[in-house]
């Protein structure tokens, strides 16, 4: 039986570990930890055909340096004299314009609507129920440029085919939010979209693969590949060597260093996010919503649970985490949500994690140039958990030398070079 290899645990490696194996692979997973400290895991949940807007977009960048200063801003860039980061910030800062923006939302679309596909397959399976639901999202705004910025974007959600898509009055929004007052002029509604428990999702999918047979083995960060007539023949950690036939490299944040260990370069940077989970909470919302000017999300969970998360801080993983960015959260949901009195919580109760973040905000999906064997499937940005059964199973289709689901041609590994 031929091997795949998976490098990266989160939920874009499981996922193409799980249609690897379905596909009649040995699999193997490698995680530089132990499969329970990634992004996968403190997200806000959302599966979300709506997020057709990549992260890089007009205005983008000159709100970030407006920014700066602000110990509680929802987007901050640490600045420093980085190589990859000046490189990747002048791709982003070219990539941030309404063509751009244009150009990916029909990609956008068509990826999110094929893995939210995958993963209603996956609910019809004995082995899956991770509080799934389809309630769809809320974008609150509460400025009128916001208010025009929504008009638009209904406009252009209809314009792509996701028509369910509405706008509210401020009546119509309170209306939907009975158990609590909302600050907000209005929002848009995606009925497209749903969300679930992301850890509830991750433990089973790990217990699936576990049973399957799929070998899934912690603490293994790799450092080395051996090469071979441009196939990768061996994969290289400190203690362990381990032979392949096809390799994926799904290591999120951290891929940058692993791709360039194949003489190859993407443009990519770990941005931090946090979020705080209150369980049995004295709050409660319907719906999962986006506080647009705030940039902060807040999700009921699990019958029991809600999450309020946020932030892009363009940073290394080695800077101390600033919990005047979890501050920055709670303040936001507060203005939207002002019966919410959420204390800031200890350090150990809140959660944060590095998102790999794309100089354009799509993901890089697909093989590399200089080895025949190696696919890569990394740059999700804030939409791993969204993206992750579908990348899984274009990760299998492209190995297999099938028709992909949909065009991965926007999503070229090495489409900067």
């Amino acid at each position: 039986m031929a091997k795949a290899l998976v490098i990266g645990g989160g939920i874009i490696g499981l996922s193409s570990a799980f249609y690897l194996h379905r596909s009649g692979w040995d699999v193997t997973v490698l995680d530089k930890s132990d499969f329970n400290d990634n992004c996968s895991y403190g997200n806000c949940g959302y599966i979300c055909p709506s997020h057709f807007i990549p992260l890089a977009t007009p205005g983008v960048v000159k709100q970030g340096l407006k920014w700066m200063l602000n110990s509680k801003s929802p987007f901050y860039v640490q600045p420093r004299l980085d190589r990859d980061l000046i490189s990747w910030g002048l791709k982003f800062i070219r990539s941030a314009n309404n063509k751009h923006v244009n150009a990916a939302a029909t990609p956008l679309r068509d990826i999110s609507l094929f893995s939210k596909k995958e993963y209603e397959s996956w609910l019809t399976m004995p082995e899956f129920d991770f509080a799934y639901e389809q309630k769809g999202l809320l974008e609150i705004f509460q400025t009128d440029h916001a208010e025009e910025h929504a008009k638009h974007t209904v406009e252009k959600a209809h314009e792509i085919g996701l028509t369910d898509t509405r706008l509210l009055t401020a009546d119509e929004l309170q209306a939907l939010e009975p158990h609590t007052k909302i600050n907000g002029r209005g929002a848009i509604h995606f009925n497209c979209d749903a969300h679930c428990f992301p850890n509830k999702l991750m433990q089973q999918l790990i217990s699936y693969l576990k049973v399957k047979g799929v070998k899934l083995i912690a603490n293994q960060e790799v450092n080395g590949f051996e090469k071979e007539g441009g196939r990768i023949k061996k994969v290289l950690t400190p203690d362990a060597v381990y032979d392949l036939d096809e390799v994926v490299i799904a290591t999120g944040s951290w891929a940058r260093g692993t791709i360039k260990l194949l003489d190859t370069k993407i443009p990519l940077m770990p941005g931090r996010g946090y979020s705080v989970t209150l369980e049995n909470s004295p709050y409660k919302v319907n719906y999962p919503a986006v506080l647009v000017e705030g940039r902060a999300a807040i999700t009921p969970m699990n019958g029991n649970k809600i999450r309020f998360g946020g932030t892009m801080e363009i940073t290394s993983h080695k800077t101390a985490p600033r919990m005047n960015r979890v501050q920055g959260i709670l303040d936001a949901v507060k203005r939207y949500y002002p019966e919410f009195d959420v204390a800031l919580p200890a350090k150990e109760n809140i959660w944060y994690g590095y998102r790999p973040c794309s100089a354009d905000g799509l993901p890089y999906i697909g093989r590399i140039n200089k080895y025949k064997n190696v696919t890569v499937a990394t740059g999700h940005s804030m939409l791993g958990l969204s993206l992750g059964a579908g990348t899984g199973k274009l990760v299998d289709q492209v190995i297999n030398n099938n028709k992909t689901g949909i065009s991965l041609d926007p999503f070229r590994p090495e489409r900067f070079s």
